[in-house]
């Protein structure tokens, strides 16, 4: 593996201690029944896609990294594809979280559209990497 995917992947497995953090901190507010969350369904909802997304975007982007050295791309190509599967579960996870940051937002806010930007670097990374793959 090259020395820039291997430090995205430092980076990446890093950012692992952020969602358990997260998730830590859903199970928090469950088990004390933390008024804005738990009488909030839209939040509630959109913090439980944020929290599942990160996880999951995370893992994907670790696991599509060893490809990208595979992929016989530029040095600049490899470098915007590892950073749009890093930028997809950093971007995705936002845009759920800040939608409805105030426990009386019962409707997402214009920061909802981080999660299309996030879902836009997830699918043109997946089809630059396999694109190049081919």
């Amino acid at each position: 593996m090259s020395s820039a995917t291997l430090t995205t992947a430092g980076i990446l497995l890093i950012t692992v201690v952020a969602v358990a953090y997260g998730g830590l901190t859903l199970l928090t507010h469950l088990a004390r029944r933390k008024a804005g969350y738990l009488d909030n369904p839209v939040r509630r909802g959109l913090w439980t896609a944020g929290h599942a997304h990160a996880g999951v975007l995370v893992l994907f982007a670790l696991v599509v990294l060893p490809y990208v050295d595979q992929a016989g791309v530029s040095d600049g190509t490899a470098t915007l594809i590892r950073s749009l599967f890093v930028a997809a579960p950093i971007l995705m996870p936002l845009g759920f979280f800040l939608s409805v940051a105030r426990p009386q937002d019962t409707r997402p806010n214009r920061l909802i559209w981080l999660t299309v930007a996030g879902g836009a670097c997830l699918a043109a990374g997946a089809l630059l990497l396999g694109v190049n793959l081919l």
